[in-house]
């Protein structure tokens, strides 16, 4: 197949793009390379790519794709809280006119990265699945509601979409993210010698390693296309939700030398929830994740010796919001961020 992956320069992306390459598929890239600047260790190969912004697609970029796997986002609640706006500029309206500029060009396959933050704050105790009500507490969560509803009004019997939502990754990718809570947790140990909690622990989320995100996409893309037509899967393991303070000494037990502390003031995470993901370990049984959390931990405690990591670098390459606001006040995006003078790629 040939595939355009939409942000194949993030952090998912750089673990999907090889992935893909590797059972034999045609890739191509499109990323406006914001954080281009932020891998760890060796740089990602780039596929041959499109340098251009989200916002800016037409069909004719489109034309001559089997799928679109797409990637490119605000990609977690901090980015989106810097200015609602963007959310929903980027990752609801361009979303959806990339939607409707799939179809108009003929690509029967929409895989749309979407994510279980869509869950928020139920009002139940119990494992949500699919049909659970929605509870959005961010933009972030609310822009991802929104486009499944939009884009499936575009489904039919010539444009196929599939909605994958990712829980909250962790695992190492040669574009780290930080804000993330395991790689936060490992990377504050490793650096400080403290596994720093934010909130009191007591918070549930469901885990997913970012290889078993990009083997979801991959079995999505080669299903039958019966299996997965305008479908919601969530993306991990049901035995892989936590509470953040379980995976706090989970940390502190891998890390030499560190220990749990709870920063002062920490209060309840209003984002809590725990999901039920056997339908995707149902219907795309290829795609069951294969990762367990203290495997993951295990994983980036080497890469962040392997490669280096301080506690600067943390702080300002691998925390996307803070990455954003240093190119923002260096002048090269602008206010809409977009990249100033007309560059592509900074």
């Amino acid at each position: 197949m040939r595939i355009l992956v939409t942000g194949h320069n993030g952090y998912i992306g750089a673990i999907l793009v090889p992935m893909l390459q590797e059972a034999g598929h045609d890739v191509v890239g499109l990323d406006s390379y914001w954080f281009a600047e932020c891998h760890h260790g060796p740089a990602p190969v780039d596929p041959v790519a499109l340098h251009k912004d989200l916002r800016d697609i037409t069909p004719s970029d489109l034309e001559g794709f089997d799928a679109i796997m797409h990637l490119a986002a605000l990609s977690n609640d901090p980015l989106g809280d810097l200015n609602p706006d963007y959310t929903f500029d980027i990752n609801l309206r361009a979303s959806v006119d990339l939607a409707k500029a799939a179809k108009t060009a003929g690509v029967p396959r929409f895989v749309f990265s979407s994510s279980c933050s869509l869950y928020g704050a139920p009002d139940t105790d119990e494992f949500v699945d699919e049909a659970a009500a929605f509870a959005p507490i961010t933009p972030y969560g609310l822009s991802k509601i929104q486009v499944e509803q939009e884009v499936a009004g575009l489904a039919d019997d010539t444009f196929s979409p599939t909605y994958l939502r990712n829980t909250t990754a962790y695992g190492w990718s040669p574009q780290l993210r930080g804000d993330i809570v395991v790689n936060n947790l490992v990377a504050y140990a490793f650096t400080t010698g403290e596994v720093l909690i934010k909130s009191d622990g007591t918070p549930w989320r469901p885990l997913v390693h970012v290889e078993d995100i990009a083997r979801a996409f991959l079995a999505t893309a080669e299903a039958p296309r019966e299996l997965i037509h305008n479908q919601a899967f969530n993306v991990g393991r049901t035995d892989e939700n936590y509470q953040i303070s379980t995976v706090a000494e989970m940390v502190a037990d891998v890390v030499p030398d560190s220990k749990v502390v709870y920063a002062p003031g920490g209060e309840p995470d209003t984002r809590s929830y725990r999901v039920d993901f056997s339908k995707l370990a149902t219907t795309l049984p290829d795609a069951q994740p294969k990762w367990t959390v203290r495997e993951g931990i295990e994983e980036l405690y080497l890469a962040y010796q392997r490669y280096g990591l301080t506690l600067e670098q943390f702080q300002t390459r691998f925390l996307r919001i803070r990455h954003l606001r240093k190119l923002l006040g260096e002048g090269r995006l602008t206010p809409s961020l977009r990249w100033a003078n007309g560059a592509d790629n900074g």
